[in-house]
């Protein structure tokens, strides 16, 4: 159909603006240089006041569960099912007939989307999780019967989805390079950081219980929770006021990453659940702030990072406690973060290139054996 490969429908399931919507909007920016028509289904909030003013919203519901526990969390099942069913119907309509391009960019967005659209050849999915939980398998195989191909962030987020028979690619996440550095200083209390939406998985509370037992390090907690994950910023406040942490702790609340970054010794990384790619370890290391992550994050690696265990208050207070003070270890750790940045992750090259792997010949996609990745060379080990 004459212009039809020219229309494009972003797919989002929540209203946050967190790493894996960021990645969107760049990808919008350049698909509206390019002169895409773009359009964004996601429910109204941070992420559709984000989009700039060429782009069309079509305004869905939630499309993913939060923070709720016991029957809430049954009674939250069924409004999000009722929510994809809904969201579906919008969709149908937004894709006009079958003619834009969909690009889904969510795993909770795919039961929707396999609602809406028989299997076409250009719908894509950007996978920004590690599959690992029977829900999100689950999600997976409900969606891949409306996909046509699938372009993860990471080696290690594409493997679980070409076990599941999806032909996967993959594009290389990035972030601004060169930027200012964070200034080289030796701070009588070091400062520890962790960025992001604040739930659970994300590890706060290991952190806090790591440096409870360092009494000369301080945290900043930068970040929001999200819905239905206030109980869990409550318990860790509650556990920031104990006499063992108590002075020490600040909750920043929202903030602008890469100035926030500067002014810290160490950013970590604690998620107890894999991560695709957090792009919060690029930002950091593009600063030439050390990292201290769990190691099963998709661009985190020992060359660039200390790596230690998911979900292990010791072994994440052993490696603070090192890196904090072994100043060559963070010296050399700040070259080799600066490093990665510039020949790997480097956005005025990822960005195009993810582009063009996402929106790229379908057909030329579609003759990809199974497997095999043609976008990019394996991540470090």
């Amino acid at each position: 159909m004459p212009g039809a490969e020219r229309d494009l429908l972003f797919v989002a399931h929540s209203a946050q603006a967190s790493g894996a919507e960021k990645v969107m909007l760049d990808l919008i920016e350049v698909a509206v240089v390019r002169g895409y028509r773009v359009r964004v289904a996601c429910p109204v909030g941070a992420l559709s006041e984000r989009l700039p003013d060429s782009v069309g919203h079509v305004a869905i519901p939630e499309l993913g569960l939060s923070g709720q526990q016991g029957g809430a969390r049954f009674a939250a099942a069924l409004v999000m099912l009722w929510h994809w069913v809904s969201a579906a119907a919008a969709l149908r309509k937004a894709s006009r007939g079958g003619r834009a391009r969909l690009v889904v960019n969510s795993t909770m967005a795919l039961p929707t989307v396999a609602m809406s659209v028989p299997r076409r050849r250009d719908t894509v999915w950007l996978v920004h999780d590690i599959l690992a939980s029977t829900r999100q398998f689950a999600v997976a195989r409900i969606g891949r019967m409306a996909l046509a191909r699938a372009v993860a962030v990471s080696e290690r987020a594409a493997a679980p989805v070409r076990a599941l028979g999806i032909e996967t690619e993959v594009a290389w996440l990035g972030v601004p390079w060169p930027v200012e550095p964070a200034p080289v200083v030796v701070r009588s209390r070091p400062v520890v950081g962790i960025l992001g939406v604040i739930t659970e998985w994300k590890g706060h509370h290991v952190l806090l219980e790591a440096v409870a037992a360092l009494p000369d390090v301080s945290v900043e907690i930068a970040g929001q929770a999200l819905p239905g994950d206030e109980p869990y910023l409550a318990r860790l406040r509650d556990r920031a006021a104990q006499p063992d942490l108590a002075g020490r702790v600040r909750f920043l609340g929202h903030v602008d990453p890469l100035p926030t970054i500067r002014g810290w010794d160490v950013l970590v990384s604690a998620s107890v659940l894999p991560e695709a790619g957090p792009l919060v370890v690029l930002e950091a290391m593009s600063v030439g702030v050390p990292v201290v992550a769990t190691d099963h994050g998709g661009n985190v690696s020992t060359d660039a990072a200390v790596c230690v265990r998911p979900d292990d208050p010791h072994a994440l207070r052993e490696a603070l406690s090192r890196i904090t003070e072994d100043h060559p270890l963070r010296a050399r750790l700040r070259e080799a973060g600066l490093a990665k940045i510039a020949t790997r992750h480097n956005r005025t090259r990822t960005r195009p290139h993810m582009f063009d792997t996402v929106v790229g010949d379908g057909d030329r996609a579609m003759s990809t054996p199974a497997g095999n990745s043609t976008s990019a060379a394996p991540d470090s080990p």
